[in-house]
């Protein structure tokens, strides 16, 4: 493929989670990162892989932090993504209890301060996390009325706390995208409309615009809203300030950017037209991934396998390469 040039003034990356969870990207029981054959981190030999093929310039790679990670094989991992010229983003991946119940705050908040303790350290300046709800929690319902303002005043209470005893508001850390789920990962939070009025109660107690909302084309296309009322709400947390991070993937099946239809290129132009995106992240799933087994099991259709005879590096390629071509042509079209 001949080079293609990003026109548009924005990042543009990938969320490694093709290279699966269980095997690429979660440390062991020691804390500790796979590798291959040769020892070398296989997300960095990944990232090492897209930069020599893709005919797209590569500038972020959002890289999933699991609380208890070895500190050489962090260290490793971070200076690894700066050697090869790429800018590091984090995603906190968050547990430890329910961050919705005050009763759990103290063993979760610990748990975000030490990914936001990472960043400092690595001096990464976007920061992400799903740390909404606990991921498919057993027996867990919808919360409405009273009990859903509760949840929201109690992860705005979470996250100012976090952001305080980390230091955070006044570090190299911009901003912190806070990303909901659709349903049967989440239960109460699974639309952009509810993700933002947590995240704007977030902004409020800690008292700046800190925290945005991640507009993951998935979650969006997954959640009850249709496709205008996802745009219509982009309009408008746009206009407040709350959007600067986009990740491109496919509803249902997290599988190649062709099954995604059309919610990709819809909400990344609605994006663009807020004047406030920043990063877009192109993010696949392998359909074999051991840990997405009890979705594949609870949603119809993730897990298909989209591959259609290529690797899973080529598939994000391709998405790469799809997403680089809409961008440019926001561009001509003088929307970006």
């Amino acid at each position: 493929m001949s080079s293609i040039t990003l026109k548009a003034d924005v990042d543009l990356g990938v969320v490694p989670t093709h290279i699966k969870f269980v095997g690429g990207l979660v440390p062991n029981e020691a804390g500790k990162l796979p590798r291959d054959e040769s020892g070398k981190l296989t997300l960095i030999k990944e990232v090492e892989n897209l930069l020599a093929t893709s005919p797209v310039s590569i500038s972020s790679v959002q890289v999933p932090f699991f609380p208890g990670l070895d500190q050489g094989d962090c260290d490793e991992l971070f200076a690894g993504l700066k050697d090869a010229g790429v800018k590091p983003l984090l995603i906190m991946m968050v547990g430890g209890g329910d961050p919705m119940n005050p009763a759990d705050e103290d063993s979760v908040c610990p748990i975000i301060v030490e990914g936001l303790e990472a960043a400092k350290r690595y001096g990464i300046e976007h920061v992400s996390s799903t740390s909404l709800e606990e991921w498919q929690k057993p027996g867990a319902i919808e919360l409405t009325g009273d009990a859903y303002d509760a949840a929201v005043a109690q992860l705005a209470k979470l996250h100012a706390r976090a952001c305080h005893e980390a230091g955070a508001l006044d570090s190299c850390i911009k901003y912190w995208h806070i990303e909901f789920l659709r349903g049967m990962e989440f239960q109460t939070f699974t639309d952009i409309r509810k993700a933002w009025t947590v995240v704007d109660a977030m902004n409020q107690a800690v008292g700046k615009p800190f925290f945005k909302v991640i507009v993951d084309a998935a979650h969006c296309g997954d959640s009850a809203l249709s496709m205008e009322e996802n745009v219509a709400a982009i309009e408008e947390i746009g206009k407040a300030g709350g959007i600067s991070m986009f990740h491109a993937s496919a509803l249902t099946t997290r599988g190649c950017l062709s099954t995604d239809d059309g919610w990709i290129g819809h909400l990344l132009a609605a994006c663009a037209a807020s004047g406030t995106l920043e990063i877009v992240l192109v993010e696949l799933f392998h359909h074999e991934d051991d840990a997405l087994a009890g979705l594949r099991d609870a949603v119809e259709g993730h897990g298909v396998d989209t591959t259609d005879g290529r690797t899973y590096s080529e598939c994000v390629i391709d998405g790469l390469v799809d997403v680089a071509r809409r961008l440019n042509n926001l561009v001509a079209r003088g929307i970006l």
